[in-house]
């Protein structure tokens, strides 16, 4: 979302009901999201307001003064939930800075983000404290069953970023999904979201329409029966519809962009000196 419609679009989210807002540093728009939270007039601790430590941030000192900038930069004194952005470079050092944050009470929450399932119980085991959130692609043709599996295993909430698989194999067109829909008078983004409800499965759909945010959040007045939850769970091809971690050549590529984005940082920083 970009900076020119991320603040009224997080007001309208706010208007609309919802009480979880996820961002992140790498959106560049965490400022945006502290000004619509302050402008709405809602209570701090009515909100659950999460970010994501980036991985250029990585290592003890630079993730742990990355979450305090963060918290300026949303204006709040403390943050709901923190994550791991992305499952590359000295994670475990960003992690230990979040374990003492988490310990000061500067946030309540920490959690992992893209961290595949081998990586996420190895996190679960190697450090002080447990990821409390794992946040991944979770949508009806990428359902994560052995993430999930393992999660419910060691009491670890799998969240779900792009629970639509932002429309890519047209899953908003999915005849099976749109019938099921149809029984309940109810969209096919409607079904998907109550499927991943259903399993256990927080989601956060991402929508910059404001009728579409109240479509979303109407889907507490109806329950899929287990039939239909099972013949969703047939549409899993287990693939994800961007790009896989576990590809070098994804992982090369997120370090040339890691390596992009410091060199304009430090453009930009000259440029403001000079």
């Amino acid at each position: 979302m970009t900076k020119a419609e991320c603040e009224h679009c997080v007001l309208d989210a706010l208007k609309a009901g919802y009480r979880l807002i996820d961002t992140a540093q790498s959106y560049f728009n965490e400022e945006e999201v502290g000004s619509a939270i302050k402008k709405s007039g809602i209570p701090r601790e009515e909100i659950f307001l999460t970010t994501k430590v980036w991985i250029e941030h990585y290592g003890y000192e630079n993730a742990r003064q990355s979450v305090l900038e963060s918290m300026k930069k949303l204006q709040t004194d403390y943050l709901d939930l923190v994550l791991l952005h992305q499952p590359f470079g000295d994670t475990y050092g960003a992690w230990r800075a979040l374990e003492d944050l988490y310990e000061e009470g500067k946030v309540r929450a920490i959690g992992i983000s893209n961290f595949y399932v081998d990586r996420m119980v190895e996190f679960v085991n190697f450090n002080r404290i447990k990821p409390m959130i794992t946040q991944m692609e979770v949508h009806i043709f990428n359902q994560q069953k052995q993430l999930k599996e393992y999660a419910d295993k060691y009491n670890v909430q799998l969240e779900a970023w792009a629970p639509f698989g932002e429309g890519r194999g047209n899953t908003f067109e999915n005849e099976v999904v749109k019938a099921i829909g149809d029984k309940y008078g109810k969209t096919a983004a409607q079904v998907m979201l109550r499927w991943n409800l259903q399993r256990g499965v927080v989601v956060i759909p991402k929508s910059t329409h404001y009728e579409r945010m109240v479509e979303n959040i109407n889907v507490f007045d109806f329950e899929l029966t287990n039939e239909e939850m099972n013949t969703l769970a047939g549409l899993d091809t287990a693939t994800s519809s961007f790009f896989s971690h576990q590809d070098p050549a994804m992982v090369e590529w997120f370090v040339k962009m890691v390596e992009e984005r410091k060199k304009n940082n430090r453009s930009e920083k000259e440029k403001k000196n000079w």
